[in-house]
């Protein structure tokens, strides 16, 4: 896709993650690479009100080349495409369910999420919790860095999911199974679970590789 092009798709996913309450208020952000740095959505804008022309376009080492000022988790973002050359887009969502698990104790930091149902897997896998770090802290980008080389999405303390894709679409799909996990979660606490079992994860890992 041409760069207008991709920040279109930024336009109209985002505005329908808003509208769908994924996303409140300026809260979240949402990125794809593009060949000399990223678009990234600017700092202080709502997910349901972007403009294509101010979103901003980064370097690789976040440098504005263009647009708006970005996000100020935007070196987060430049953090995980570091590590993950697979990823195209990511997507970045203070929504509901998934910050409330991020703000829970967990007895299995490394993954925070049971594995309830299939597309979970195949779309989120392991899901590891970063401890938390106030926004903007830049030792945050090292932390999910180094965790971003093996997961698709980790889970920010007290804070949200940051998830990677193929594509942006690729990338919203995934978020999105993962907050319905969350919810799925949290509805079913206290009570006894039926989680897919080892083999059976083992089984779509290998039939569906990251």
């Amino acid at each position: 896709m041409s760069e207008s092009a991709l920040r279109e798709a930024l336009t109209v996913r985002g505005r329908s993650l808003y509208d769908r309450g994924y996303a409140h208020g300026s809260s979240g952000n949402l990125s794809v690479r593009i060949e000399d740095g990223i678009l990234v959505t600017p700092t202080g804008s709502s997910l349901g009100r972007l403009d294509p022309a101010r979103i901003a376009k980064v370097g690789p080492d976040g440098a504005l080349l263009a647009g708006d000022p970005p996000s100020k988790e935007a070196f987060l973002h430049l953090a995980v495409y570091a590590r993950r050359p697979s990823a195209r887009a990511i997507v970045h969502l203070h929504c509901t369910c998934a910050v409330a698990v991020s703000c829970l104790v967990h007895a299995d930091p490394g993954n925070v999420l049971p594995p309830l149902t299939a597309y979970h897997v195949m779309r989120v896998g392991a899901l590891p919790l970063v401890p938390y770090f106030r926004p903007g802290d830049r030792a945050l980008a090292q932390a999910v860095g180094e965790i971003a080389a093996t997961h698709r999405a980790v889970l920010l303390a007290n804070h949200g999911p940051v998830v990677s894709g193929k594509s942006l679409d690729d990338a919203i799909d995934s978020a999105e199974e993962l907050e319905q996990t969350a919810r799925l979660a949290l509805m079913l606490s206290g009570r006894e679970l039926q989680p897919l079992t080892a083999a059976q994860v083992a089984e779509l890992e290998a039939a569906f590789p990251d």
